[in-house]
C-alpha cells in the first residue's frame, strides 16, 4: 500500500510531464527571433571581448619579445666579454706556467753553481791551495805576481757573479710568477663575474621566453574559441535571418489579406464534432477548451507571443473569428501553421497543429473547426500555441477572448 503511495505521485507527474507541452520549447516566431537576437548579440559581445584580449596579448606577446631581443644582446656582449677574458686568462696562465718552468730552471742553475762553488772550496782546503801570501812568496818576479793574484780574484768573482746572476734572475722570476698569479686570480675572478652575470641574465631570458611561450598559448585558444564563436555568430545571424524572413513573411501575408480581405464563405463540411464554444467578455471565441499552460508575454527574460492551451493531439480547432485564411502550411518552428485575417488590422494564427482543417484562401466562419491540436515544429507535448495580431504583430490575446 505505501509502495502505491509512494509512486502514484511519481506516475502523475510524469503523465503531466508527456501531456502538456513544455515551456520554451514551443516558441513561437516572435520569442524565437528575440531570443536569437540575444544569442547572436551575445556571441558578438564575447567576440569583443576576445577580440580585445587577444589584443592585449598580442601587445604583451610584443613587449615580451622585445624584451627577449634586449636581453639576448646583452647575453651577446657578456658572452664576448667572458670570451675575451677568458682568452686573456689562457694567455696569463701561459705566461705564468713559462715563468713557473724558467724560475725551475734557474733554481736548478742555482743549485749547480752552489754546488759548483762549494766543491771549489772544499777541494781547495783539501789541497791546501796556496792563499795570497803563498802565492807572492812564490811569484817568480812582480809580473808573475800580478798574473797570479788577478787569477785568483778572477776565480773568486767568476764565482760570485754567476752565483749572483743565479740568484737575480731567481728573484726576478719569482716576482713575474707572483705578479702572473696575481693577474691570474683577478682573470679568473673577472671571468666568473661574467660568466655568473650571463648565466643569470640566461636565466631571466628563459624565464621571459616562457612567459611569452605561456602568453602564445593562451592567445592560440582565444584565437580558436575567438573563431568558433565567429562560426557560431554567423549561423545564429544565417537563423535570424531565416527567422526574421519567416517573421516577414507571415506579417505580408496578413498585410495582404486585410488589403484583400473578402466575406465569409460558407462553412466547410465534414469536420469532426468539435468541443462546445468557449466564449467570454471579448470579440473572439476561445479555439479549444484546455488548461492554459503558458500565458502571453515576458518568460524567463523573453516575451512568449501567445498563450498556449494543452488538450490532447487532433482535438478539434476552432476559428477564433469569421475570416479568410491567409496563411495555412508549414512554417518552420511553429509546424502545421494557420493565420485568419479578420478585419484590415486583426488576425489570429494557431502553431503546431497535427493537420490542417483549411487551406490558403478560403472562408471560415467563427466556431469553424479549421486544424487541430498536434505537436509539429518546435513542440514536445501536443498543445495549441494560440497568437492574436495586430497589423502583424502579436499582441495579447486575453484582451480579444
Amino acid at each position: 500500500m505505501m509502495r502505491r503511495r509512494f509512486w502514484l505521485p511519481i506516475t502523475l507527474g510524469l503523465s503531466a510531464y508527456l501531456v502538456l507541452p513544455l515551456p520554451g520549447l514551443s516558441a513561437p516566431l516572435d520569442e524565437r527571433i528575440d531570443r536569437q537576437r540575444a544569442k547572436v548579440e551575445r556571441k558578438r559581445q564575447t567576440e569583443g571581448v576576445l577580440t580585445q584580449t587577444i589584443a592585449a596579448q598580442n601587445e604583451k606577446i610584443r613587449g615580451l619579445q622585445g624584451e627577449v631581443r634586449g636581453l639576448q644582446r646583452r647575453q651577446q656582449r657578456l658572452q664576448a666579454t667572458l670570451d675575451e677574458k677568458r682568452t686573456e686568462l689562457l694567455d696569463v696562465r701561459d705566461r705564468l706556467e713559462r715563468a713557473r718552468r724558467r724560475l725551475a730552471e734557474l733554481r736548478e742553475e742555482l743549485a749547480v753553481a752552489e754546488d759548483a762553488l762549494a766543491a771549489r772550496l772544499v777541494e781547495a782546503y783539501k789541497t791546501d791551495e796556496p792563499d795570497v801570501l803563498t802565492v807572492v812568496l812564490n811569484a817568480d818576479g812582480f809580473g808573475d805576481l800580478l798574473e797570479r793574484v788577478e787569477f785568483l780574484d778572477r776565480i773568486s768573482d767568476q764565482d760570485q757573479r754567476i752565483v749572483g746572476r743565479v740568484r737575480t734572475a731567481k728573484a726576478r722570476a719569482q716576482r713575474q710568477a707572483e705578479q702572473l698569479l696575481t693577474l691570474e686570480r683577478r682573470a679568473e675572478d673577472a671571468a666568473q663575474t661574467i660568466l655568473a652575470r650571463r648565466n643569470e641574465i640566461a636565466a631571466v631570458r628563459k624565464r621571459v621566453v616562457r612567459r611569452r611561450t605561456n602568453l602564445q598559448e593562451a592567445r592560440d585558444r582565444r584565437q580558436a574559441t575567438l573563431a568558433r564563436v565567429r562560426s557560431s555568430r554567423r549561423r545564429a545571424q544565417e537563423d535570424l535571418r531565416a527567422l526574421e524572413a519567416e517573421q516577414a513573411r507571415v506579417e505580408a501575408a496578413l498585410r495582404r489579406a486585410a488589403q484583400e480581405r473578402t466575406s465569409a464563405s460558407p462553412p466547410v463540411p465534414g469536420n469532426p464534432p468539435a468541443a462546445p464554444i468557449r466564449r467570454g467578455s471579448g470579440r473572439l471565441i476561445w479555439p479549444i477548451n484546455g488548461p492554459l499552460t503558458s500565458p502571453f508575454g515576458p518568460r524567463w527574460g523573453r516575451q512568449h507571443a501567445g498563450i498556449d492551451i494543452s488538450a490532447p493531439e487532433d482535438t478539434p480547432i476552432r476559428a477564433a473569428d469569421s475570416g479568410r485564411v491567409v496563411i495555412a502550411g508549414w512554417m518552420g518552428g511553429y509546424g502545421n501553421y494557420t493565420c485568419i485575417q479578420h478585419t484590415g488590422s486583426l488576425s489570429t494564427c494557431y502553431a503546431h497543429q497535427s493537420r490542417l482543417g483549411t487551406s490558403q484562401g478560403a472562408s471560415v466562419r467563427q466556431g469553424q473547426v479549421m486544424g487541430y491540436v498536434g505537436n509539429t515544429g518546435n513542440s514536445f507535448g501536443a498543445h495549441l500555441h494560440f497568437e492574436v495580431r495586430v497589423n502583424g504583430s502579436p499582441v495579447d490575446p486575453f484582451g480579444y477572448l
